[in-house]
């Protein structure tokens, strides 16, 4: 995911330990409407019925890391976006977005949300593959597999992999290493990490088998010391070029480059299609490649070197120009050896111009990311900014980023930084093969882009805009759905969280004041929405917030000791206490908006918090199969005699509002107690909701029209399907609202159902953003 401005943090998500995946259709490709759906599916048998729902996204637009974007060389305007956990994107020219192309993604097969490379096929441009995977290491249960598409991502084939891939690993800025041989497109080649080498496909990606031939699998590794297996993988291969002058329509290309994830041993060659290979000779050694690019026509392979594997990290870096048909090597890097302070990825060859290449120095966090731009085969560079008098600075760019405008992150640095920032994590930069005014890169938070590029050359400021719109990567922790006010307050990962007054609109900012990198837990006074806490990460506290204003402006709360991070939160029915469950040490209440704290007493430390939404005094808690309750304002908890609980695995519960002591539970763990739980008498007794085998998530929504309960919502599985379901007779039947083409992977973090619209639901993702439902079954 993304980190925020001078952070190098990263977000593995709470879905570590989710089981399983399998994949069939993504949405078509309607630009602005993600909720249409033209493929035929082999449909899971259906016991629950189903609703008819129309799905979009609430928009933020971007919100994570972008690590790959792709220019189809023989279709102009085709273009594909890759992200480390949420999914692929294909552009649309017409309406100047992305859209979704993995949204059929199951819970089984969350792992296939990141995507680690992706390919698409210039002999036929309807075809495009997808090297799928989030963890090589025990947080994904599942291999990886590459996806293939006829269509261009409207539907998808699975080739299963006998390993794992890597989308959201160390190094995932690397790459393409996913490539389709530019004269047979039967030919397709993988490089995988963590030792599994060179991998080929002769028949269009259906079937694959290990180059046994290489030579070399890598053996860098970020961390050899990480027990975890994230930080200590070997990065493996990381990207394969095709030299298309040596190869004819229908026969193989005889020369290959690939880029390996060894400092020693970086490029590799064959000559002959891929049956033997060899070390490159010569080539510059102590750095990784991180990109190889050829320009054919001048016969030049350009690599960008950097110390490190990123996309956090990497201090130093080289740029180099290997002549194919003498052999020469020569060292081109924009910046001297001195200078340089950051590793270079981001690479590119306009098509049209080969001779003008460009090149980013992506870990350059401070003051800015670095772009450079040659317009003579790398002989000399420019930069996209430099120093005129230190600190203040000199830009080629103009940045416009009012239709995403909280990209400015609220920031008002002292100079040399600047806000909004070009950007940080650039290891993905492409000039258009078609249009040489125009280029794309990913950061992590946004794709940036340009339509004029070559005012950089002429003397004159290019502009530089968000490209986003449609591509949705938050990770969503906690929603809130109040009666007035803010349709719609969020928790998210990386960059915070927003008030969504219009959920059709980019909000303007993100919470501030402070700004926490995650909000992992927030909550409205039932009875009076204008009171939210919030609690949440930050480098240094503090990590509780409250707002008078229904979310719009905030004042941070003090700490009491030990906190180490936001942990749940709840607010009372009425606004005037607090509960506060933050990691690092135990359960809290404040009466004075956490100007003071006391310690709760009668309630384990790590209990999950909730607050009753009629009963002012009332609060609860929940931790390993017991539930608490408070009536005196968190001051003290008593364990309840309810029995039945999951005693493992994650589980969330809320209070129903306008039902004193309404409760339902969802949670457990696969292999063990899980499912969902109700209770009417305030925890003292839980009675379980038959026919839901396995629940994760519950929220509260307006009731139906005739019916006396609030419409329930639920993340579960239900007569052996898993889906989104509601109920509107207090559990006793359940409707599947979304559909095999609509899954978004993982969704057990929130959801929850708006109060004022009946039918419609906000569900939660990790790294697809904010998704909403509306029923649009007939009357």
């Amino acid at each position: 995911m993304s980190a925020p401005p001078g952070r190098g943090g990263k977000l593995l998500g709470a879905l570590c330990l989710i089981p399983g995946l399998l994949l069939v259709a993504a949405p078509s490709s309607g630009a602005d409407d993600a909720s249409a759906a033209d493929a035929s599916v082999d449909a899971v048998k259906e016991k629950a019925p189903t609703a008819s729902y129309t799905w979009k996204n609430v928009r933020v637009d971007g919100g994570g890391f972008v690590p790959g974007i792709v220019f189809n060389r023989a279709e102009k305007n085709l273009a594909y976006a890759r992200t480390d956990i949420g999914g692929a994107y294909r552009w649309q020219e017409k309406s100047r977005t992305w859209t979704p192309l993995l949204d059929s993604v199951g819970w089984d097969d969350w792992g296939h949300t990141g995507v680690a490379s992706i390919a698409s096929d210039t002999v036929e441009p309807n075809k495009v593959y997808a090297a799928v995977g989030t963890y090589t290491n025990d947080w994904d249960p599942g291999k990886g597999a590459v996806l293939r598409s006829a269509d261009r991502g409207r539907t998808w084939k699975k080739a299963d992999l006998p390993f794992k891939l890597g989308g959201n690993m160390p190094g995932r800025g690397m790459g393409e290493r996913l490539a389709v041989d530019p004269h047979d497109n039967r030919v397709l080649y993988l490089g995988a990490p963590s030792g599994h080498g060179l991998w080929r496909s002769t028949d269009s990606g259906a079937t694959w088998s290990e180059v046994t031939a290489f030579p070399n699998p890598g053996n860098y590794r970020q961390d050899p010391g990480d027990s975890t297996g994230y930080a200590s993988d070997n990065q493996g291969i990381a990207w394969v070029t095709f030299d298309e002058s040596t190869g004819a329509a229908g026969s193989r290309t005889k020369t290959i480059y690939v880029g390996v994830a060894d400092k020693e041993n970086a490029v590799y060659r064959s000559t002959d299609a891929g049956t033997t290979w060899s070390r490159l000779a010569g080539q510059p050694t102590g750095h990784l490649a991180h990109k190889g690019v050829l320009d054919a026509q001048n016969g030049y392979l350009y690599l960008a070197y950097s110390d490190k594997g990123g996309p956090y990290d990497g201090g130093k870096g080289q740029v180099w120009r290997y002549a194919t048909r003498t052999g020469d090597w020569k060292n081109i890097s924009p910046a001297t050896d001195a200078d340089t302070y950051y590793g270079y990825s981001g690479l590119s060859i306009d098509r049209q111009h080969p001779g003008t290449v460009m090149v980013t120095g992506y870990s350059s966090w401070f003051p800015d990311t670095q772009i450079f731009r040659s317009t003579d085969s790398g002989g000399s560079w420019t930069g996209a900014w430099n120093y005129a008098a230190y600190p203040e600075r000199t830009n080629r760019y103009t940045m416009d980023v009012s239709s995403v405008p909280w990209l400015s992150w609220g920031a008002n640095p002292a100079p040399p930084e600047q806000a909004p920032k070009l950007g940080w994590m650039t290891e993905a930069l492409e000039i258009d093969p078609f249009d040489s005014d125009r280029m794309m890169y990913g950061t992590g938070a946004t794709v940036y882009g340009t339509r004029n590029l070559r005012q950089w050359d002429s003397g004159g400021k290019f502009t530089v805009t968000p490209m986003v719109k449609g591509l949705e990567e938050t990770a969503v922790n906690d929603l809130a759905a109040p009666s007035s006010g803010a349709p719609l307050l969020s928790a998210l990962g990386d960059i915070g969280g927003f008030r969504h007054t219009d959920i059709t609109k980019v909000p303007p900012l993100m919470y501030t004041e402070p700004n926490f990198t995650t909000t992992t837990s927030l909550d409205h006074a039932e009875s009076d929405p204008d009171t939210v806490v919030r609690a949440g990460q930050l480098d240094s506290g503090p990590r509780i917030a409250f707002s008078r204003d229904n979310g719009a402006t905030w004042a941070a709360g003090k700490e009491p000791s030990g906190v180490s991070g936001g942990g749940t939160v709840a607010a009372s029915a009425d606004g005037s206490r607090f509960v506060w469950s933050p990691d690092g040490t135990g359960v809290h209440t404040s009466g004075d908006r956490g100007a003071t704290w006391t310690a709760s007493t009668g309630i384990p430390q790590g209990a999950v918090v909730e607050s009753d939404r009629v009963e002012p005094k009332t609060f609860y808690g929940f931790k390993s199969g017991t539930f608490y309750v408070s009536t005196d304002g968190g001051a003290t908890f008593t364990a309840k005699a309810s029995t039945g609980l999951p005693t493992e695995g994650a589980a969330r519960f809320k209070a129903v509002p306008g039902s004193k002591g309404d409760i339902w539970l969802a949670g457990g763990k696969a292999g063990g107690t899980y499912g969902l739980w109700h209770s009417t008498d305030s925890g003292a007794s839980f009675t379980r909701v038959q026919g839901v085998e396995e629940a994760d998530t519950i929220g509260f929504g307006k009731a139906a029209p005739g019916s006396g309960h609030q419409t329930l919502y639920t993340s579960a599985k239900i007569d052996g399907v898993r889906g989104i379901f509601r109920s509107t007779d207090a559990g006793e039947s359940w409707v599947r609202v979304n559909d095999d083409a609509h899954q978004w992977g993982w969704t057990g973090a929130a959801i929850t159902g708006d109060p004022r619209i009946y039918g419609r639901v906000y569900v939660s993702t990790n790294g697809r953003g904010i998704v909403y439902g509306d029923d649009n079954s007939p009357d």
